[in-house]
């Protein structure tokens, strides 16, 4: 049984995206060597922020989107065994546009070869 999660207010849960394992040049990567990702996609958003009037405002991203984020932005939580981040939406650096289809477009090249 899958768990549904919705953050709260101006927060976001996030997945992060795996970086490649090998270079350009072919060099493997070992997982200690690797940091962690500061890419990740939206999985689910809070209502938005509000004022001290109870105004909420929408926040500017939404589910799927792919964003970047600090390297120590949010705090790390595992759900029904996999690891997200939840946090801020002011802790976001900016959102990535295109990006998903270009790193699926490399995935599936280094899976050929």
């Amino acid at each position: 049984m899958a768990t549904k999660f919705t953050p709260l207010h101006d927060r976001i849960l996030v997945r992060r995206v795996e970086e490649s394992e090998t270079t350009r040049g072919g060099i493997i990567i070992p997982d200690s060597a690797k940091d962690k990702p500061q890419e990740g996609e939206v999985i689910a958003v809070g209502k938005g922020k509000s004022n001290d009037e109870g105004k909420v405002f929408p926040l500017e991203v939404k589910e799927g989107d792919r964003i970047l984020f600090g390297k120590y932005a949010g705090t790390e939580i595992k759900i029904d065994g996999d690891e997200f981040v939840i946090m801020r939406e002011e802790e976001v650096l900016g959102v990535l546009k295109g990006a998903g289809k270009e790193k699926e477009r490399e995935h599936a090249a280094a899976g050929r070869r």
